[in-house]
This record gives structure tokens, C-alpha cells and sequence, in this order.
């Protein structure tokens, strides 16, 4: 019995802070000036499977309160607790109604899809492509093989979605950059590279490295900061780990990319969101001095 109200109190506990924790975090997010950002057609946004113990409409909500206006969306999450349905290609009309009503409410936009499987067969990896267009997503991001790039290429043409392919880590196919490269080679813009910052740490690979190697095939980003490099590590507010993040933000500028960059928080997952308003934050601040190095250089 006392184990069992102990719970109670946690779950009360938690239910009463949630609410400050949004509004603390709005409040800190929406003093940052993210003129630099748009300036660089950066377009910052969440991975919702970083609230992957929410719904998907949970998810939105929580990116709106840290000011996030852009979202990428994975398969199988949720749609919300009123909803009986998931996020992905078999969406009802009505189902899709709701998600659309959902992000206007919330002033989100969907920039990318992600990680979700395609194959060469045309008639399965179609849907995913009308579902994406129909939400207004122009990434796809995939760990699609080679074998199967003719059909993905011409119906990333035909629907103006580009693909990008996903980093897990070592040992999964395109841990190393030098296998993107090879897989994409001779293939138009359509085609390129989904850099996890995060994931080539995990796999021993320096991240900044990765990005210079990828020149002209970055099309989108699952960017992460984390503890320590190596198996085991975990996520933490951008600019207090490892990965050099600045020395990031100045390559990908030299590089001129543009383009969705999705905060993919994989720690914490039920108390994430003050760490992720602090990605927000810190991502601005050193996007700006980033700006402001180039200038002076």
C-alpha cells in the first residue's frame, strides 16, 4: 500500500510541474532572435519521436511551446488519445483532417518523414510518397538500399520529395559516410544523405569529418549532442557535450545548406522537454555567432 501511494504522488507530482515546465520553457525560448536562422534557411524543428511516450499530437504541442515551428513525423506514432490511428501511410480522410486542423492550430509545419522503410516495389513505396505530399513534407528520410534507388529516384521527381538516407550506428549500412557516398554516386540532387550527428559519434566517426565528406549531398539532419563519444552514450542540451557543435554550425554554413534540421532527443524521454528548450536556445545563440564569425572573417 505505501509503494502504491508513493506512486500516486509521483504521477500528481508530474502532472502539476508539466504545465510550468511549458510555460517556463515558451517563456526562454521566445526571448532568442532567430532572424540568423531563417536567414540560412535552417529550418529547426523536432523529431516527434523525441515525446515517443506521447501522442502525436502531445508531441506538437510540445513543440510549440518551446517556439518550434517545423516537425519531422515518424511511422507508427499515435495520432492522440482521441484518436484511434496511427501516423503514417492508411490514414482515414478524417484522420488526416484532424492532423492537419492539428498543426494549423498550432502554427507547426511538417518538414520531413522519418525513418520509415521503401522498397523497390513501386506499389508500396507510392503511398508514403502521396501521404508526405499530401501533408506538405519534402523529405523522406529512409535507410532504402541501393537496389531499389530507380524507383524511389523517379518517384522523388514525380512527387518533389527529396530522400534522405538515415545513419544508425555501426554496424547498421550507411553508419559511415564513405558508404552515402558510394550509393549515391552519379545520382542527381534527389537523392542524398539524413546526417545523425549523434549516431556517427555512437559509431566512432568524427561528425564534423562526416559533414565535409558530404559536401553537396546533405538533405537533411537528426542533429544531436551527447555526453561522451562511443556505444552508451546519450543525448544532451546542444553545446554542453562533445560534438563540437559550433564547428558544426560553420560547416554547414560554408556549405550552404538549407534545410529541415530535426532535434532527435533520445534521453530522458519522459522529462525531455526543458533539455530540449535548451537546444533551442543554444542552437540560436551559436547559429547567430556563427553568422557573426563569418562576417568578421
Amino acid at each position: 500500500m505505501r509503494r502504491y501511494c508513493f506512486g500516486l504522488v509521483l504521477v500528481f507530482l508530474t502532472n502539476c510541474m508539466a504545465p510550468s515546465q511549458l510555460v517556463s520553457a515558451q517563456e526562454s525560448v521566445g526571448k532568442l532572435d532567430t532572424t540568423a536562422a531563417e536567414k540560412l534557411g535552417w529550418k529547426l524543428g523536432v523529431q516527434t519521436y523525441s515525446f515517443n511516450r506521447f501522442s502525436f499530437f502531445e508531441a506538437i504541442d510540445k513543440a510549440a511551446s518551446v517556439g518550434l515551428k517545423y516537425a519531422e513525423a515518424y511511422p507508427g506514432q499515435t495520432i492522440s488519445a482521441d484518436i484511434d490511428g496511427k501516423m503514417g501511410p492508411g490514414m482515414t480522410e478524417e484522420q488526416m483532417r484532424a492532423v492537419k486542423e492539428k498543426l494549423a492550430a498550432a502554427d507547426v509545419r511538417l518538414t520531413a518523414f522519418g525513418v520509415v522503410g521503401l522498397s523497390a516495389d513501386e506499389a508500396a513505396s507510392r503511398p508514403v510518397f502521396e501521404w508526405c505530399k499530401e501533408l506538405g513534407i519534402g523529405v523522406i528520410n529512409t535507410e532504402v538500399r541501393e537496389d531499389a534507388f530507380d524507383t524511389i529516384e523517379k518517384l522523388s521527381k514525380e512527387y518533389g520529395i527529396k530522400i534522405g538516407l538515415h545513419n544508425h550506428p555501426d554496424p547498421s549500412y550507411y553508419w559511415n559516410p564513405d558508404t552515402v557516398l558510394k550509393a549515391t554516386e552519379g545520382r542527381g540532387d534527389w537523392i542524398g544523405a539524413c546526417a545523425d550527428t549523434g549516431h556517427w559519434l555512437r559509431s566512432g566517426l568524427d561528425p564534423v569529418e562526416c559533414l565535409r565528406k558530404l559536401e553537396g549531398r546533405l538533405v537533411s539532419f537528426h542533429f544531436k549532442d551527447l555526453n561522451r563519444a562511443g556505444k552508451g552514450a546519450h543525448d544532451v542540451p546542444w553545446g554542453t557535450g562533445v560534438a563540437n557543435v559550433p564547428a558544426l554550425l560553420a560547416e554547414m554554413k560554408r556549405q550552404g545548406f538549407q534545410g529541415p534540421i530535426s532535434i532527435e532527443y533520445e534521453h530522458n524521454w519522459l522529462e525531455s522537454l526543458p533539455e530540449i528548450a535548451q537546444c533551442v536556445q543554444n542552437f540560436h545563440r551559436l547559429t547567430a555567432q556563427t553568422v557573426e564569425a563569418a562576417k568578421s572573417n
